[in-house]
């Protein structure tokens, strides 16, 4: 098997579960742009072995759990998992719970943070960005779907790569008190 099919040649793509699309269509936006994050969070960790490297390794499973359901036409979304292949709550409560830990051990900034105080924070800062982005990708194409929890996921996680970066500003360890 070969990386290469040539099916793409046409300025299309396939989706999960069947059908294609235009590369230039919503779906291919958004969870191009959810690509776009985990390779910036692998930049993360490639540079710390702490804890912090498994704190981002779970992010970037999750984002591969967001692109599955951005991956797959609003027709085939039955087919899809719940925290396999689609959005669950509990994805959004295990980052909530990480934000409010490190909101309790960290703090709130006070002041508006310039990135670049620390050079794994600045790349969790563009990841964050990143994040962002593909929430908006994300709304324009899931308008249709209210049922999905594809944006309020990136919303927090935005949050929490925010919370993220400034913790590790100040050295704070990802995992201590975890419970989740």
């Amino acid at each position: 098997m070969r990386i290469y099919t040539r099916r793409g040649d046409d300025g299309t793509t396939g989706l999960f579960h069947g059908g294609r699309v235009g590369k230039d269509s919503s779906g291919p936006e958004a969870y191009g742009t959810v690509d776009e994050a985990v390779s910036a969070l692998g930049i993360v960790r490639a540079q710390d072995e702490s804890e912090l490297a498994e704190a981002v390794l779970d992010v970037q499973r999750d984002l591969f759990v967001v692109a599955a359901e951005l991956a797959t036409d609003p027709g085939h979304r039955d087919l899809l998992e719940a925290g396999v292949s689609r959005v669950d709550p509990s994805m959004i409560d295990r980052l909530e719970n990480r934000i409010d830990r490190i909101e309790s051990e960290v703090g709130m900034p006070t002041e508006f943070i310039v990135p670049g105080g620390e050079p794994v924070a600045a790349t969790i800062d563009v990841a964050r960005t990143i994040v962002r982005r593909a929430e908006r990708r994300a709304v324009a194409h899931l308008a249709e779907e209210p049922d999905s929890l594809v944006v309020p996921y990136l919303n927090r996680l935005a949050d929490y790569l925010y919370m993220l970066a400034r913790a590790v500003e100040r050295e704070w360890t990802p995992t201590r008190g975890e419970t989740t």
